[in-house]
């Protein structure tokens, strides 16, 4: 139980009344529609991105995957982590509690159908990846001691004087004010909040343990920079990534025989009407809500950490970046989703087809769970008796692996704002693990609440700067192009 309840309430309460309108703001639905208007603007970017590049997330598929494995990466070149540790930390900033919790969600309101609009909406994700790290990496600064500095408020900033255009300064300080806060709350707060209720509840430790332990391990690693990080994430998103997989593949194996019956009720659920509130546009909004809040394309978020890579070539990044929605969105979300389906977690009427609501007008579930992680955890366990306990592990990686992620986004926007610096560097790392240990023990629904739309709202920012600069993306795609086919760019040979 959260301690200090009631000073967590007044707190909340005058929170809630003086940033409500931002939060209404930010969530609002479309006029005349069930469809938040930032959702819409996120997926309207990803589609004139996959269109405007010929539909590179097909195209350059096969080379992100060569780049990852260092076939082009040059150990000479500037930067601090590789294409590989570059692609683990920004994972670790994506691959989370968004799909144990929120794919979760989605189908139990928009049911089955959901997970084939949370695919596309992934899949079209891939491009809006691929623009923003391109820049992101276009417009870092470098340093003398091989340190480098990179994200949207510098390629916002140096992109638009290049080009002329005005207000660049304006756009990069707001886009950083909105990633501290963000990655104060959504990337900090809520990660500590659901780590701690979670193993609160499967192990009964006391949340302010937890939340003292996740402190000091997140504070540990995070003193170490970037590279610190980058050695921690490409351990720990591998092993979690690929464990919870595993874990989901051997349900879905040992129910072989439903697979294609899930696959059925995915497409059914998103063409035809099964019931669910909103019918098919209610599977399609919770679809594409949960994708954009999943992989956080056009967020701004992953360019970051992709901008630390070692490459002289913008664009070999944006061609890694891209993979991250795959593998998030279109892997890891669309399993999640299909063990809940195949263990019949959404309770159907066999009479009609039609899925049974509870009073919440959400589906009801053969578990009796609602809301996010129960209802995974009792997919989970409903094959295996231990998975709860093993979802808690996962769920404290996730949350672990979010934070130190997010401390670097939150760190880079810092130093933006206030300059570059030991002092102030590790002022914002003390900052960021104190709001951990507050999120752990505290139930700030309103203070979290801003934070999200803190961290969306730097999408609306983000995909504007996007809009003016995919040209010069574009440039950088041809030229690199022409140089591969002409063998200017061969693989790299290590041994030499």
């Amino acid at each position: 139980m959260p301690v200090h309840a009631g000073f967590d309430q007044a707190v909340d309460s005058v929170f809630a009344a003086s940033t409500g309108w931002f939060v209404n703001l930010i969530f609002a639905n479309l006029p005349g529609t069930s469809i938040p208007w930032i959702v819409g603007w996120l997926v309207v970017g990803a589609l004139v991105f996959t269109l405007y590049f010929g539909f590179i997330q097909i195209r350059a598929f096969g080379l992100a995957l060569q780049i990852v494995r260092g076939k082009y990466s040059d150990p000479k070149d500037m930067g601090e982590v590789t294409h590989f540790q570059a692609l683990a930390t920004a994972l670790s900033g994506t691959v989370g509690l968004g799909n144990i919790a929120g794919v979760a969600v989605a189908v139990s309101i928009g049911g089955a159908g959901a997970t084939f609009w949370m695919i596309l909406a992934g899949l079209l994700g891939m491009a809006t990846k691929f623009t923003e790290c391109t820049l992101g990496v276009k417009y870092r600064n470098e340093y003398p001691d091989g340190t480098v500095s990179g994200g949207p408020m510098y390629y916002i900033s140096k992109g638009f004087a290049e080009r002329g255009l005005p207000l660049g300064g304006f756009m990069a300080v707001l886009f950083s004010i909105f990633c501290v806060l963000g990655a104060l709350g959504g990337g900090n707060m809520f990660q500590a909040n659901q780590a701690a209720s979670q193993v609160h509840s499967v192990l009964g430790i006391p949340t302010w343990v937890t939340g003292l332990v996740l402190s000091g391990i997140v504070f540990a690693v995070i003193v170490g920079g970037i590279r610190s990080i980058a050695r921690v994430t490409e351990k720990i998103v591998p092993f979690m990534g690929v464990g919870y997989f595993l874990v989901g593949m051997l349900i879905l194996l040992m129910n072989a025989d439903m697979i294609l019956w899930a696959f059925g009720e995915v497409f059914r659920g998103a063409f035809t009407d099964t019931g669910i509130v909103g019918g098919i546009v209610g599977a399609i909004i919770q679809g594409f809500r949960r994708a954009a809040f999943s992989n956080e394309a056009g967020i701004g978020s992953a360019p970051i950490a992709h901008s630390a890579v070692r490459t002289k070539e913008p664009v070999t990044e944006g061609f890694v970046a891209l993979l991250e929605p795959f593998i998030d969105t279109v892997i890891i979300c669309t399993m999640t989703a299909l063990v809940i389906i195949i263990t019949q977690q959404l309770l159907i009427d066999a009479e009609t087809g039609r899925y049974i609501l509870d009073d919440a007008g959400r589906i009801a579930t053969a578990s009796g769970a609602s809301g996010g992680v129960p209802i995974t955890s009792a997919a989970f366990g409903s094959a295996f008796g231990w998975a709860p306990y093993a979802l808690s592990l996962a769920v404290f990686l996730f949350a672990f692996s979010t934070m130190i992620t997010w401390s670097y986004y939150g760190m880079k926007s810092w130093t933006y704002m206030f300059g570059e610096g030991a002092t102030k560097e590790m002022a914002f790392k003390v900052i960021f693990c104190v709001f951990i240990f507050i999120g752990a023990v505290s139930s700030l629904d309103a203070v979290i609440d801003f934070s999200d739309a803190a961290l969306f709202a730097m999408a609306v920012v983000n995909i504007i700067a996007l809009y003016f600069l995919m040209p010069v993306v574009k440039q950088e795609l041809n030229s690199y192009l022409m140089r591969m086919k002409s063998g200017e760019i061969r693989p790299i040979d290590k041994r030499a």
